[in-house]
């Protein structure tokens, strides 16, 4: 088995070995991975943070060793870069940007210096919203995870993430964690809703904000109303996710 890092700020993971294909998530910088299968040119990986699997070019790669990677997981130091942009420092002092999210805790493994802030505890519920606020108006990317583009599932993930606390990656994976609600009277801020297509596979998740209002990818990172009907679209005047299930994570 081996093992690697990411050593660039994003690295995009494919549903195959071709760069045309799906891009059904990414890796953030700092993030480390289990390598599944080895080719010429690509490698299949599986990530350690949420399971997610997927191919990525052997150029973007950069193998660790199993100590190293057995050392992260063994860690209870888990810091997650807090700003926007910030920046790490090569050897060389050459910097390079990375993007709110990024796991800066294994910087040490790449020989680079962590210019910036950081989270390194789990900052609680109340501080979802605020960090969710931070990705208003960010494009809506399938299988991005950045405040450069991202999807539902992405955005839910990596305000978690930034706050101390795991989800898995897919939206209908999500809907599987935490405690279902009856009615949406009983949430709270940051609690996640869950919405499903007309055959009743739930493909789309969003963060709750208090008085009826939810943060979630429609386009782009943007607030709606929510009710016991689903998303109201305040730009169309008109429902665009029918909701199925309310969970409590925290």
């Amino acid at each position: 088995m081996q093992y690697g890092i990411c050593h660039l700020s994003i690295i995009p993971l494919r549903a195959s070995a071709d760069p045309t294909t799906e891009m059904v998530s990414q890796l953030l910088y700092g993030e480390h991975f289990k390598v599944l299968e080895q080719r010429k040119f690509w490698s299949r990986i599986r990530i350690a943070f949420d399971g997610c699997e997927g191919w990525v070019h052997n150029d973007q790669i950069t193998h660790i060793g199993q100590d190293a990677y057995d050392s992260i997981e063994k860690s209870e130091k888990n810091s997650c870069s807090s700003d926007l942009v910030s920046f790490v420092a090569t050897k060389k002092g050459i910097l390079m940007p990375i993007v709110l999210g990024s796991s800066v805790h294994t910087s040490y493994l790449l020989d680079h210096t962590f210019e910036g802030n950081s989270n390194n505890t789990s900052l609680g519920k109340a501080n979802l919203v605020q960090t969710a606020l931070q990705y208003l108006n960010a494009p809506c990317l399938q299988g991005g995870r950045s405040p450069f583009g991202l999807d539902g599932a992405g955005l839910t993930q990596i305000i978690y993430k930034i706050n101390g606390y795991n989800l898995f990656r897919k939206a209908n994976e999500q809907a599987k964690q935490g405690t279902s609600l009856s009615f949406i009277e009983e949430s709270e801020a940051g609690d996640l809703a869950f919405f499903d297509t007309s055959d009743g596979v739930i493909d789309h998740v969003g963060i709750i904000m208090e008085n009826n209002y939810i943060i979630h990818v429609h386009g782009k990172v943007r607030i709606d109303r929510l009710d016991h009907t689903g998303i109201f679209n305040t730009s169309i005047g008109n429902y665009t996710h029918p909701l199925r299930v309310i969970k409590k994570i925290l």
